[in-house]
């Protein structure tokens, strides 16, 4: 097979296997309690393991966790509905837009325009829909490409664009959509970067993705929040 086969080979199985994932959100909303709280986002909020840390914390609330691997703000924008309104939450902490920090030739006005104008949207309907909820927009995490698991790992090419210069004009993005709807924007990334502002080497499993431990720094940095 080509490297072109080979990656949409890839692309159609990762599409369903979101799909199958969405599918089951989809069945768990209608088990699910409204006016708890929600995480929503992609892969760096599916692989959140919340629920388990707060157990774990003492925080005895009810909590729900909806994020996607992969996902960018047009995909979620698509399934808005299973991923964070069907819910009806009371609380709301929202990640997603990493995934759109790329060089997509389908997006001629670049990444930083497509994801406030989805950003936006997104954020607009959450307003519409859920006026009374108490929304989160989180600050972006930050990378480390020169991690010995990034060189030649699966984030690689990502990295050449997914820079923490990137990161931080995210948040910039982000910040202000958040304070548009007067939402609160909060950053949670104490205690993750090392003396040259990358994500700690030991933190991270790609240069990207984070492990336990640096999620359980995240859940002390949230628990004010929570």
């Amino acid at each position: 097979m080509t490297n072109e086969e080979i990656k949409a080979l890839f692309e159609r199985r990762m599409q369903g296997e979101q799909r199958r994932k969405v599918e089951n959100y989809r069945q768990l909303n209608a088990l699910a309690k409204p006016g708890a709280i929600l995480f929503t986002g992609s892969s760096l909020m599916e692989h959140f393991p919340v629920g388990e840390l707060c157990l774990s914390a003492g925080i005895n609330k009810t909590v729900y966790n909806r994020g996607v691997g992969g996902f960018t703000t047009d995909d979620f924008l698509r399934e808005i509905g299973p991923l964070l309104l069907d819910l009806r939450p009371a609380r709301v902490f929202i990640n997603i837009g990493t995934n759109d920090i790329k060089n997509d030739p389908s997006i001629p006005e670049g990444w930083q325009a497509h994801l406030q104008a989805n950003y936006d949207e997104i954020l607009r309907r959450l307003k519409e829909a859920l006026p009374a909820c108490e929304v989160y927009v989180m600050a972006y995490y930050p990378v480390n490409p020169d991690a010995a698991c990034a060189k030649n790992g699966p984030m690689w090419h990502a990295l050449q664009v997914r820079t923490n210069d990137a990161v931080t004009r995210a948040n910039t993005i982000a910040a202000g959509l958040a304070a548009k709807y007067e939402y609160r924007f909060i950053n949670v990334n104490a205690g993750l970067t090392d003396t040259q502002g990358r994500l700690k080497e030991e933190f991270t499993l790609d240069g990207v993705h984070m492990c336990p431990a640096a999620y359980a720094q995240v859940l002390e940095n949230l628990t004010p929040y929570l």
